[in-house]
């Protein structure tokens, strides 16, 4: 032959496998790398979708969480609410209730005050009236005490008089 050798049909099958192999992984190395960039962009693309569905899902749970949080401390504060009315209530009736002892116990104080005013008047006239008994008497007392300074002041004048009179006479 011509210089061109005679292969055995399995040999001629490994050749040819060999060549497709080398081919297919240049062509597959070329085909991954100009796609790699494609299919990296597609799967950032569907990370992302995949992400912004997840955080509408925690925005919807996060609103739903929320409105029940809501809800509960509405329900909460309106149990608050009743509970501080039907304490206002019975705090109101005690305060009533109270009102009408501390008004009940002033009419008595106001009728003992009353009675203790009138008591108190009677004996302060008992006293004035003593008083003055006891003012005439020291007014009668204090009458006789100026008769007695007059007459010692006249008895004296007089001694004193009739001395000097001895006493020039002799």
């Amino acid at each position: 032959m011509n210089g061109v050798e005679v292969l055995s049909q399995s040999e001629l099958k490994e050749w040819m496998a060999s060549i497709v192999e080398e081919v297919i992984k240049e062509k597959l190395k070329e085909f991954i790398i100009k796609h790699e960039r494609e299919t990296r962009e597609i799967s950032l693309v569907e990370r992302l979708l995949r992400l912004e569905e997840e955080l509408k899902f925690l925005r919807q749970l996060e609103e739903e969480r929320f409105s029940a949080l809501l809800k509960e401390m509405n329900t909460r504060f309106e149990a608050m609410n009743a509970r501080f009315e039907a304490l206002q209530k019975e705090m109101n009736t005690r305060f009533e209730a109270m009102n009408a002892r501390f008004e009940a116990l002033q009419k008595e104080m106001n009728t003992r005050f009353e009675a203790l005013q009138k008591e108190m008047d009677t004996r302060f006239e008992a006293m004035n009236t003593r008083f003055e008994a006891m003012n005439a008497r020291f007014e009668a007392l204090d009458r006789r005490f100026n008769f007695l300074q007059w007459l010692i002041v006249a008895g004296f004048s007089f001694l004193s008089l009739l001395l000097v009179l001895i006493r020039f006479g002799s």
